[in-house]
């Protein structure tokens, strides 16, 4: 008998993932305003002004992570750093900097002009750089690569996630912030930067030529079984700007080729845009709960399908080590409402909501506001979403998978998303007229022999 909880794949081939461009990994982006409040004229139209924004936020909206935080001190901070002299804005911006690094928070963030300028192209659908997307590990404090966008600088010179960046042209990254770290990987178009990469127990120097990369998040395929079955096959990248219509246009494409069932590709996904995840799990399902947001009020903001699913075609989801953040809410949805099956290894658990915030001379604050939970309740931060059906891809260096790989027989990972699916279309009479409101794909597959 098949149980999804027992099936354990180990395969000899490797994913390689390519980078993209630092960004925070979920974001919900607010109207950009200034939201100072001076105490004294000394504050306005001051470097003090922009320190005595940020503070504000942290002290209104911030949703502690790490049990570092206190309100009572914080206040004491703000007395501390007003009463200082700044000689210039760039002063300001390293007290800020210091100010937040207290918070021990990785993604609440103080962003320069520059940097939040680019960061907002980013999750526009383009982006300048090697195509790498940074993480800084809370115990060791080192710089690590969580997951790629294909078609990279970084992807084409095979970065991989959970490499860890040691050097950058030279300079060592111990200490060093992913502010600073961003503006030394980034630069002109065509230059180079060399980046030293710590795997595993290997030191490793690669040298990449920085570009400007227009990103199309998704990728689509029409797959046929062996025994001739359509299965429509979506690559979901990154839940940016764009994502919501390229999956529609994906999903509806398939369907008038009469797809089957699919399978979607979440692996390596390191998030987006919160409003991507939301837009695009109501594409897959008519009703149900697809996540919860919860401050530190504990106010919950809950968002729900809405009868507007695109297909009621049976799925098949697959996540690893590096889907994160939106692709979690996605995957967690489907998941909880027994709308499919998830596929591959345990996600990567980051689960808190930043808001972003634009400040009065131009530069900009990620701030963690919230954490989401799936819509069973379960808070993945630091957890991750587990699979039904665990398929490990295991490195032993004798092949790797290539883009064009992906999504066919040479992926190992991919012939268990299509073997799981027909599976259940073989013992579906009615796969025809799907019901994603009541149709429990596990409890299906455990039928099977």
């Amino acid at each position: 008998m098949l149980t999804p909880s027992k099936l354990y794949i180990k395969s000899k081939f490797f994913l390689p993932l390519g980078l993209w461009g630092v960004t925070i990994f979920l974001s919900i982006f607010s109207p950009i305003q200034s939201l100072a409040r001076p105490s004294t004229a000394i504050i306005k139209d001051s470097p003090k002004e922009v320190i005595d924004q940020v503070w504000q936020i942290i002290y209104r909206d911030f949703l502690d992570s790490s049990g570092k935080y206190d309100r009572e001190e914080w206040l004491q901070v703000r007395k501390k750093i007003l009463s200082h002299q700044y000689i210039d804005k760039y002063e300001s911006y390293d007290a800020i900097r210091k100010m937040l690094a207290d918070l021990d928070d990785p993604y609440t963030r103080f962003l320069d002009p520059k940097a939040f300028k680019e960061m907002r192209i980013d999750t526009s659908g383009e982006l300048t750089g090697v195509g790498i997307q940074l993480s800084k590990d809370k115990e060791t404090k080192e710089l690590i690569i969580i997951s790629p966008i294909e078609g990279t600088p970084a992807f084409r010179a095979g970065v991989r996630p959970t490499d860890v960046i040691i050097s950058i042209d030279g300079v060592s990254t111990k200490g060093m912030n992913i502010e600073d770290a961003v503006k030394l990987i980034r630069g002109k178009k065509g230059t180079e930067v060399i980046l030293g990469i710590r795997r595993k127990s290997d030191l490793i120097s690669i040298p990449l030529i920085r570009d400007r990369i227009s990103i199309h998040v998704v990728d689509s395929q029409m797959n046929k079984s062996s025994t001739g079955v359509k299965i429509g096959y979506i690559r979901l990248k990154q839940f940016n700007a764009n994502a919501t219509k390229e999956m529609r246009n994906a999903i509806n494409r398939l369907e008038s080729l009469n797809a089957l069932g699919y399978v979607l590709d979440l692996r390596s996904n390191p998030g987006g845009l919160l409003e991507a995840s939301v837009a695009i799990a109501r594409q897959w399902l008519d009703e149900g709960i697809i996540v919860s947001t919860q401050t530190r009020d504990g106010i919950k903001d809950v968002r729900k399908a809405n009868g507007t699913a695109l297909t009621n075609r049976p799925v098949v989801v697959l996540v690893n080590e590096g889907s994160a953040s939106a692709s979690e809410i996605l995957s967690g949805a489907i998941q909880d409402n027994n709308r499919g099956i998830l596929i591959g290894k345990k996600t990567f658990g980051k689960g808190l909501v930043q808001s972003v915030r634009g400040l009065s001379d131009g530069s900009g604050l990620t701030v963690t506001i919230a954490k989401y939970l799936t819509p069973k309740g379960t808070d993945i931060h630091l957890n991750g979403i587990n699979p039904d059906i665990i398929a490990e891809l295991q490195d032993d260096g004798q092949q790797q998978l290539t883009i064009d790989d992906l999504g066919t027989i040479n992926d190992s990972q991919y012939r268990i998303a299509e073997y799981t699916l027909l599976k259940y279309l073989a013992k579906d009479d009615t796969v025809h007229f799907f019901n994603p409101r009541s149709s429990n794909l596990i409890s299906a597959l455990a039928l099977l022999e």
